[in-house]
């Protein structure tokens, strides 16, 4: 059963870690299982915490080990992560030692769910995990690539598999970037069992990429008799990327997003990012076109600077002026900015339900032809103010039964 190593530490501790511990594990010949534990909450919580380390320690069928736990408030699903990635570093066991999930976080995803705001936490650092939801962004991405550290990163999918399955997300899509191929393929067999929602794919340049991470999802959900819907957000972020942005786009009907992203952008073209972004102008517009023609969503980049709201509000007023339907978030202050610009304005509003008057009353005419003062009304432009109403609808700016009553704006 055993590994040559004898002992090892994970998880993170210091003065401004919170919600976190770090476990050392070692593994001994004789002597049982003894644990020793540092924590403010001994007191409450000691004995649960060591139950739970028990129990796991006899799950894997370990029954001589020495376990040191300092403690900085970590949660059960912490403790748990930490404490099997030690187990796994150091044993043969291949069985997965799993809380059960919450009933939240069972629920599915849809294509057409808006993504107005998606914001990024490290997939290392639970404290962030924990009240994400309450700030209600679209979506919650536990991100395993740039923001967490190359010896951190293995670890770190433990802590995301147990988010996925015990983090109450408070109705968030349930996001994880994997890391950058090949690696990511790896990062699959750890949240896709767990009910993740969708995927982001970074730094893709080919739809052989997005046909590599649909194949070996498409293995670990008949291996583990899944059937539940899993989506992809690609992410540009390369020249070559931003040429081949519709290929990837049309990859596969589970693409229902494709996102732009400028920091390793800029860099690849050896170019400077700035708030105006004439440096991205045309990567942008390139991405916007390829999503509207692949009838996906086109996703805009984060905005750095988490103190400027007003360069973030232009920020967004300009990206929904060139098509986006969303933008990343690094700072959950972000979030009602980014939602209150991308929201249909009042005159968006007003001439979307003109339009659908004019084409409900055509119809009930039996007129084949519908105008709306001096235009013409066709079918797509129904349909983009169908979207703007029901848009609007789903953010509270109009009731259910708008057509009877006076705008909420």
């Amino acid at each position: 059963m055993e590994k040559q190593n004898k002992q090892i530490s994970v998880g993170n501790l210091g003065p401004k870690v919170r919600s976190d511990c770090m476990v050392n594990f070692e593994l001994a010949n004789t002597g049982g299982i003894q644990i020793n534990l540092i924590s403010k909450v001994t007191p409450l919580y000691g004995d649960t915490i060591k139950s739970l380390c028990l129990k796991q320690l006899e799950f894997h069928n370990i029954e001589n080990a020495i376990l040191n736990i300092e403690d900085k408030g970590a949660l059960d699903f912490v403790i748990s992560a930490r404490l099997e990635y030690a187990i796994k570093q150091l044993t043969n066991s291949d069985k997965d030692f799993l809380l059960d999930i919450i009933e939240e976080n069972k629920s599915h995803s849809s294509k057409e769910k808006f993504r107005f705001s998606r914001l990024y936490l490290p997939g290392n650092t639970p404290s962030m995990m924990l009240n994400a939801g309450i700030h209600k962004p679209n979506g919650i991405i536990l991100d395993l690539e740039d923001a967490v550290a190359l010896e951190k990163k293995e670890e770190a999918r433990y802590l995301v598999r147990n988010a996925l399955r015990n983090v109450d997300f408070y109705g968030a899509e349930r996001m994880v970037r994997i890391n950058q191929l090949p690696l990511g393929i790896e990062d699959l067999k750890f949240i896709v069992p767990h009910h993740v929602n969708l995927i982001l794919i970074p730094k893709c340049e080919s739809a052989d990429q997005i046909h590599q991470v649909e194949i070996e999802i498409n293995r670990i959900k008949a291996a583990e008799n899944l059937n539940y819907p899993i989506y992809y957000m690609p992410i540009i972020e390369s020249a070559l990327g931003v040429e081949k942005s519709f290929e990837i786009a049309t990859a596969t009907e589970n693409v229902v997003s494709m996102a732009i992203g400028l920091e390793d952008f800029t860099a690849d073209l050896g170019v400077r990012r700035t708030k105006e972004g004439n440096e991205s102008f045309y990567a942008r517009t390139r991405i916007v076109n390829a999503c509207k023609a692949a009838g996906i969503q086109p996703i805009d980049s984060v905005f750095s600077d988490i103190a400027d709201m007003e360069a973030l509000a232009e920020n967004v007023k300009t990206s929904k002026s060139l098509g986006f339907e969303g933008m990343g978030c690094i700072h959950p202050r972000q979030i009602a900015v980014i939602h209150e610009n991308f929201a249909p304005e009042k005159t968006e509003i007003e001439k979307a339900t003109n339009i659908i008057l004019a084409f409900d009353e055509a119809k009930s005419k039996g007129l084949g032809v519908v105008s709306l003062g001096t235009k013409m009304i066709d079918a797509p432009v129904v349909k983009r103010a169908e979207k703007t109403i029901n848009l609007a609808i789903k953010l509270g700016i109009l009731d259910e039964n708008w057509k009877k009553i006076e705008l909420k704006i």
